[in-house]
């Protein structure tokens, strides 16, 4: 058998058993002591909400605002992040300069920034996109950082030594030496975008997966909160995902270790 599908095998297991367990759990209201899955809905009350959402013509409205605000905020982070990683990870005055205050930042939740977006930006809309970019920025800035102060320095040295400059040492030694831990910052990145998302959307939103979520909450549809759940998990999977493959085929001088 192909070695492929050996390793799909356990992975449909996983999800399968997991499967059984809500549906006997949330049917038999089980009581676990800690854990109670009496108003927890099953999974064929999840599908027909699922369905019941297609079916509305909201979901594409949902999509498409969370997308746009997840990769608007993802794509300004991306920019700002490896450029001012790269600076500090190759200057000492910028990481003097610079890394202090984004040290003090970094620990800020984004529901904190809530308010402060509201109050400095014109619209919801623009508030959420910022809130989205200091999610996905601090992953992407301190794993470039990384990335940049774990090149071999004699790979640099050699470099200077045969006469190249500053440039040349940044696009053909630094830059593919940090792309590992800036690929892995990327896919982090877009992780904590999308939890930095709902938690704006559930605040300031319209439209869009979080606000969903939230309003199903309010008016007690317990399926459809999972169904935003399960939405979201998805989303963020499949983008991490996407994201990991695509620095997998911008790299192809860097795999890693195989697992015993």
């Amino acid at each position: 058998m192909n070695r492929a599908y050996l390793r799909w095998l356990p992975r449909a297991a996983s999800l399968l058993f997991c499967l059984l367990f809500w549906q006997f759990a949330a049917d038999g209201h089980w009581d676990l002591g800690l854990v109670t899955f009496a108003n927890v809905p099953t999974p064929l009350a999840v599908t027909q909400a699922a369905l019941g959402l297609g079916q509305s013509g909201h979901l594409a409205r949902h999509l498409g605002s969370s997308l746009g605000r997840v990769f608007a905020g993802y794509g300004a982070a991306v920019l700002v992040g490896v450029a001012v990683g790269l600076a500090i990870g190759r200057s000492k005055w910028a990481e003097d300069l610079l890394l202090p205050p984004l040290e003090v930042l970094r620990p800020i939740p984004a529901v904190a920034w809530i308010p402060l977006a509201i109050l400095m930006f014109p619209s919801s809309e623009l508030s959420m996109v910022f809130i989205t970019f200091t999610g996905a920025l601090f992953p992407i800035l301190l794993n470039t950082v990384h990335g940049v102060e774990g090149v071999d320095r004699r790979l640099i040295a050699s470099a200077k030594s045969l006469g190249a400059g500053s440039r040349a040492i940044l696009q053909e030694v630094i830059l593919p030496g940090a792309a590992p831990s800036i690929i892995t910052g990327l896919a982090i990145g877009m992780g904590t975008s999308w939890f930095c998302l709902v938690t704006a959307e559930m605040i300031a939103g319209q439209y869009g997966i979080g606000y969903y979520t939230w309003a199903s909450y309010t008016v007690q549809n317990y399926a459809d909160i999972v169904v935003g759940m399960l939405l979201i998990g998805v989303l963020g999977m499949g983008s991490s995902m996407l994201i990991k493959r695509l620095g997998g085929l911008f790299t192809p001088w860097h795999r890693p270790r195989g697992k015993a």
